[in-house]
């Protein structure tokens, strides 16, 4: 197993306003035939991942709620499984605080800035259906949070202020234009990262693992950074701003044929 796959879900292997995947099927289908694991890095919850994971036929760890929890099959892993939590057949790392924490932070932030924040925790499935354009059924599993929280980003405080709110009571922030996601402090997609790395290191320690990350938003920054091989999947616009800047390879095509198209010299596709 020389390589590891991290990847995002929305806008790089999903398509950012279809969901659709099905033009990555057949390259998964062939990454799996070599045994290299695709590991979703996601801020979907557990309940949203597991859905997708059935659907593609994925069987490898995978990250929830942007870097809050690290999922682990009890099964089939090559590595010793480290000490976690258990949850059905998984053993559970987490990295950041529980719901109730992160609910109470919100709320104290709130506070603290003289803003109302408002967060899945305070809308109803259907009111967050509606407010990101997901299914009810979706909405349910978006809202089954156990880590984080998201929130509506207030158009009348500063990134700098919302950070400095967040990391003054411990926590971390992952902002964002419409929606942000309020976090443990020691949670985020590069920690989960580099922990996974050193376990499937320690499973080939002679070997040289190879480990690629696709992302196509800022949020997934911490994630590209580290791994030896960055991706990024653009948008209809081309890749955000923020990405392109970087220098970093970009796939040729939005997801999910650019995801794809990325990965099929890798599946021998």
């Amino acid at each position: 197993m020389p390589h590891l796959i991290f990847t995002d879900l929305d806008g790089t292997l999903l398509n950012p306003d279809t969901y659709d995947y099905q033009a990555v099927r057949p390259v998964l289908a062939a990454l799996r035939e070599r045994a290299i694991p695709v590991i979703p890095v996601t801020s979907k919850t557990w309940s949203e991942v597991e859905t997708l994971r059935m659907a593609l036929g994925l069987g490898d760890p995978f990250v929830v709620e942007n870097g809050s929890a690290i999922y682990l099959p009890r099964e089939g892993l090559p590595f010793a499984l480290p000490e976690g939590d258990e949850n059905g057949p998984y053993r559970v790392i987490t990295l950041g605080c529980n719901y109730v924490t992160a609910r109470a932070g919100l709320k104290a932030m709130a506070q603290d800035l003289g803003r109302p924040l408002k967060g899945f925790g305070d809308w109803s499935v259907e009111q967050i259906a509606q407010l990101t354009g997901l299914s009810a059924s979706d909405a349910k599993q978006a809202k089954a949070r156990d880590f984080s929280e998201p929130f509506m980003t207030p158009k009348n405080v500063s990134a700098a202020d919302l950070r400095a709110a967040a990391e003054a009571m411990g926590f971390g922030v992952v902002l964002g234009d419409r929606f942000s996601h309020l976090l443990g402090g020691e949670a985020g997609k590069g920690e989960a990262v580099r922990r996974l790395i050193a376990l499937y290191q320690s499973a080939y320690p002679n070997d040289t693992l190879t480990t690629l990350g696709l992302g196509n938003s800022p949020n997934d920054l911490p994630m590209l950074e580290a791994v030896d091989q960055p991706i990024i999947l653009p948008g209809v616009d081309g890749p955000h701003p923020q990405l392109a800047e970087r220098g970093w390879p970009v796939a040729p095509a939005p997801a999910p044929d650019g995801w794809a198209a990325a990965l099929q010299g890798l599946a021998g596709s």
